[in-house]
């Protein structure tokens, strides 16, 4: 990215007001970036123990699979989702707080007797079901956060900062040799103004 910039004073202070804040707000990128970078990890641990528990469940049922084709899965339905928000390093990222089911009423002495605990299965297994979803979306919503700011990081760090020190290096040497120039042409002049008078 090449900095536009002039040979003047007022280019000049515009490019280090430019410079001061890249330079401030860089230590916080970094430390936003570290932070999302362990709230990733400790969501992609979260997820993979939910999933674990999940997998773990689905085979305890394994043995009784064959009880789940007189279930009735009209008996057990998913009514509401409802979840939060909470802000982690600045990225909003959803909470699970609660899966409420709506449940069908069945006669208690015509169902299978294992009816009941079968219901408290399947809320068990929706419940991690759903609370490994939303660990999963909230390990995408900070990685992608974490990956927007490690761009900003090296953006600032390795082409801004960089950059405008360069620009405001170049525009005080040229000050520097303009104010130099104009200050010899002064000495030529007075030198010259001297040596007419001294001459005439």
């Amino acid at each position: 990215m090449a900095i536009r910039f002039q040979y003047n004073k007022t280019s000049l202070q515009d490019l280090g007001k430019q410079l001061k804040v890249r330079q401030r707000a860089l230590p916080t990128l970094q430390n936003k970036e570290s932070a999302l970078r362990m709230e990733v990890k400790k969501a992609k641990d979260q997820a993979a123990s939910i999933n674990a528990a999940f997998d773990a469940k689905l085979a305890e049922l394994e043995g009784i699979s064959r009880l789940w084709n007189e279930f009735d899965p009209r008996l057990l339905v998913v009514k509401d989702v409802r979840f939060g928000i909470k802000k982690i390093a600045g990225v909003k990222t959803p909470v699970l707080e609660e899966v409420v089911f709506a449940e069908k009423a069945f006669p208690l002495f015509a169902a299978p007797a294992w009816y009941p605990d079968g219901l408290a299965l399947v809320r068990e297994l929706a419940n991690l079901a759903f609370e490994r979803e939303f660990f999963l979306r909230k390990m995408h919503l900070l990685d992608f956060a974490r990956k927007k700011t490690t761009q900003k990081v090296n953006l600032y760090e390795k082409v801004q900062i960089p950059g405008f020190a360069d620009a405001i290096r170049k525009i005080k040497r040229f000050l520097e040799d303009e104010d130099n120039l104009s200050k010899s042409a002064q000495k030529i002049v007075k030198s010259r103004a001297r040596e007419t008078e001294a001459a005439g």
